[in-house]
């Protein structure tokens, strides 16, 4: 397994971790999505609800250091529409209305792999 590999699988541990002691239950992870006769596909790294709001968060971890690009800056437009594609495609399969509520998240992490500590922050999209 590839550093890259390793960093982002401590990253949704550390990011389901988070959610839990903010209150939020984990509803799905790695939910992967490629409808049939379709060149679209997605992924969501965690599915959350807290309260009645369903959340679909991406998780962008990185353990390089202070000054360097920020996880979040790693998602961009057209990720934000594959993961909202994949989120109504989610809320369908689970008989969930596509008018309840629901957001996209960013989970961004820095990741000091030498003190062993990560800075989380919680975007919303």
């Amino acid at each position: 397994m590839n550093n890259t590999k390793k960093i982002g699988e401590l990253g949704e541990r550390i990011a389901r971790s988070y959610l839990k002691k903010k209150g939020y239950r984990i509803l799905d992870t790695n939910f992967y999505f490629r409808p049939s006769q379709s060149p679209l596909k997605g992924e969501i790294d965690i599915v959350a609800q807290k309260d009645d709001v369903v959340s679909f968060m991406e998780v962008k971890a990185l353990s390089r250091p202070k000054g360097s690009v920020r996880p979040e800056e790693k998602v961009n437009s057209a990720k934000i529409k594959k993961i909202e594609k994949s989120a109504e495609y989610w809320l369908a399969k689970n008989n969930i209305p596509l008018d309840s509520k629901w957001e996209i998240g960013v989970i961004a992490i820095n990741i000091d792999l030498e003190k062993k500590k990560a800075r989380v922050r919680h975007l919303t999209v």
